[in-house]
């Protein structure tokens, strides 16, 4: 084979193919041409490394086949769309087709909640099996350690210490899934416990007014981004147990995708409720104006979960990847 005859006889092919593979857009003939073009290309390709492997003319020819088959099939680049779209769309619509789970765990939870509050403050013995008197008189008093943990660091980095450690508790519920959602129930059951047994050490003080001050403005939105993040882990554990229509790895594929986009939402939730924890909470705002910011940012969230959500949902977004980067999956019997 001659290379110096074949690279003569075929220029024009190539440069051609670069060219229409270059251009953003191509007419109906022009799109043709470029699908044979390409498909001769590919041919041309194949035959030089069987026959004379020329290092140059095969890298030449291999990068040209990418750039033809890059215009033929198309290309996808993530970007701010990508963002944007996942923020106004897929963890929106995740959020509110996981409703089901994350609602009922968010109720069951705030009743436990208040029945353990309740007992606390309402049975001296429960308390003083938690603590010492003294160690609860010094938890409880003004200035005491309930309302020191505010505002004893920087703000900044008590931020990042929120956000880390509420963090945790999110990745827990969603890994601890796999496990048939068991463990997700510990996970739960301890934040119920700790939550109650400080209002309920609170409201023994006669001080569930100020309790409620610094847990309301940050705490609405944490609490709820915790009951998602349990509900999602039920969820999946379910999934393990039930996979539906689905083959079960087809059924933990998809829910597995769905729990990692929902977790990246779930940081940025966690990440507001942080901010509003440092800088809302201990800040020197009245009462009932942190509290207000509080309700506003809860009632934001809700909005978006349930209603954008149900938008995103019902135009059948489901909060896994887009089609064209799920793998094709065969048929089965149902």
């Amino acid at each position: 084979m001659d290379l110096d005859v074949f690279v003569a006889t075929h220029q024009g092919e190539w440069n051609r193919l670069d060219a229409l593979a270059r251009k953003r857009r191509l007419s109906g003939e022009e799109a043709d041409e470029l699908v044979t073009l390409y498909q001769r290309a590919t041919g041309h390709l194949a035959k030089v490394q069987a026959a004379a492997p020329d290092p140059t003319l095969v890298s030449r020819l291999t990068a040209l086949v990418s750039r033809g088959r890059a215009a033929v099939t198309g290309t996808r680049s993530s970007g701010w769309r990508d963002v944007a779209r996942y923020y106004t769309v897929s963890f929106p619509a995740a959020l509110y087709r996981s409703r089901r789970w994350w609602l009922p765990i968010a109720v069951v939870s705030l009743v436990a909640t208040a029945v353990i509050a309740w007992w606390v403050a309402n049975h001296p013995e429960v308390r003083n099996s938690l603590a010492s008197p003294e160690m609860l008189r010094q938890m409880t008093r003004p200035g005491g350690e309930y309302e020191a943990y505010y505002s004893d660091r920087p703000a900044s980095s008590f931020a990042a210490q929120v956000w880390t450690n509420n963090a945790m508790v999110a990745v827990k519920c969603l890994l601890f899934g796999i496990a048939l959602g068991i463990p997700v129930i510990f996970v739960m059951w301890s934040n119920v416990l700790n939550l109650g047994a400080g209002i309920g050490l609170m409201a023994s003080a006669g001080r569930l007014d100020v309790f409620l001050g610094l847990l309301i403005p940050h705490g609405l939105l944490e609490l709820t981004a915790v009951f998602v993040a349990g509900g999602l882990g039920m969820r999946l554990g379910w999934t393990v147990i039930d996979p539906g229509p689905r083959t079960r790895t087809t059924a933990l594929a998809e829910q597995g995708r769905s729990i990692i986009g929902m977790a990246i939402g779930m940081a940025t939730v966690l990440a507001v409720s942080g901010i509003l924890e440092a800088f809302v909470t201990p800040s020197g705002l009245p009462t009932w104006a942190r509290i207000s910011i509080g309700v506003v940012a809860e009632t934001a969230f809700l909005l978006y979960a349930l209603v954008l959500g149900k938008k995103a949902a019902a135009d059948g977004e489901t909060g896994d990847l887009d089609a064209a980067d799920r793998p094709d999956l065969q048929p089965v019997a149902a």
